[in-house]
């Protein structure tokens, strides 16, 4: 089983990232990211380990933020 305690490191740093696009909707910040990861990636994000995918988005909002 995995450690429980990685989650809580996870969702405070999505809620850090997230912060970075407030008016999104959590929706609407997923799908943004989930569509652009298909794009960079060529395959979704199912299998995408945690470490990875806050990596991942990261990357993902620093380009949002390069386009605002």
């Amino acid at each position: 089983m995995r450690d429980i305690n990685r989650l809580d490191n996870f969702y405070d740093e999505l809620k850090r990232i997230h912060k970075y696009v407030p008016d999104w909707r959590f929706g609407q910040f997923m799908i943004n990211f989930m569509s652009w990861y298909y794009n960079q990636y060529k395959r979704d994000c199912f299998y995408t380990e945690d470490d990875k995918m806050i990596k991942c988005i990261e990357e993902f909002i620093d380009e949002v933020r390069g386009s605002l």
